[in-house]
């Protein structure tokens, strides 16, 4: 799934995609090591997406905590409901590894 906003961004599949190995294991030369790679992308993508949200989300918070005064925020729920349609981080780390667009580096290799 494309971002409308931006026309610069990759498309992303929103679910599960079926991959042929050969291509993950292209740039390292071991698919273990590319799936390290995914999936430390991933982490950092969804640790950028949490802090985007919890910013978000906090400009709701109220100093008075109190169960009985919850209320449902029009906005803070449209803010969520984009949050939840994004694509999962593993899906872009995968999208954006296949496209070269991750930077890594061995040490020990080097």
């Amino acid at each position: 799934m494309s971002n409308n906003n931006n026309t610069n961004k990759p498309t992303v599949a929103s679910s599960t995609v079926t991959r042929d190995l050969r291509d993950l294991d292209r740039s390292t030369g071991n698919l273990y090591e590319s799936i390290v790679i995914m999936s430390k992308r991933a982490n950092q993508i969804s640790n950028n997406i949490k802090e985007e949200l919890h910013q978000k989300l906090s400009e709701f918070a109220s100093s008075n905590d109190n169960l009985e005064e919850v209320f449902e925020n029009r906005e803070q729920i449209e803010i969520s409901k984009h949050y939840e349609r994004l694509p999962k981080p593993t899906l872009v780390a995968v999208q954006e590894f296949l496209d070269d667009k991750v930077y890594f580096r061995n040490p020990n290799k080097e």
